[in-house]
């Protein structure tokens, strides 16, 4: 920990919920649009089948985990804490869109699609942030074994064989 504020940042937090949030909304909104230029999608204000929904559900599952990894990424610390942050602002997000939409009409979709949102955003973001944590792990497991590596060549030296100092008993004992 360092500096005033004992090593956090908040507009680093901040912009880096802001950026995963972005990637988030990003590449969902472009591929529902891509989806609907492709013709897989009805027209825009046209009603679609649930197996849409379905679909939109897996890839909204997927850039979910990617922006929460995102967040995680770019937190300048607690990258579980940043994420989970994402996931609940999803919930509350979504949760605000589902009861803004829930009896319009005409309707926007089945009612199954919004409570699936909602119920999906925390298990998402934990998943990416513990996609990232796993791989900060994975790289610190690295650098130990990279200095293990180090320290042990130091060792043995040129021979080969490790060298010993004044005070270390012989092998045999």
């Amino acid at each position: 920990m360092n500096g005033k504020n004992g090593g956090r940042s908040p507009m680093k937090s901040a912009g880096a919920l802001f950026a995963g949030l972005v990637v988030g909304v990003v590449l969902s909104l472009g591929t529902d649009e891509a989806l609907h230029l492709l013709s897989v999608y009805p027209p825009w204000g046209q009603s679609m089948s649930d197996g849409l929904f379905i679909l939109a559900t897996a890839y909204r599952i997927v850039y979910s985990v990617i922006g929460s990894y995102v967040v995680a990424w770019l937190a300048p610390n607690r990258p579980m804490w940043h994420s989970m942050v994402l996931g609940y602002t999803g919930v509350v997000v979504s949760g605000i869109g589902a009861a803004a939409t829930w009896n319009h009409q005409p309707s926007l979709g089945p009612h199954w699609y919004p409570i699936v949102l909602v119920a999906l955003a925390l298990p998402c973001s934990w998943l990416g942030g513990w996609l990232r944590e796993r791989q900060l792990h994975t790289l610190a497991t690295q650098q130990l074994v990279v200095q293990h590596k180090r320290e042990t060549a130091a060792l043995t030296g040129s021979s080969g064989r490790r060298l010993q100092s004044s005070n270390s008993l012989p092998d045999a004992y």
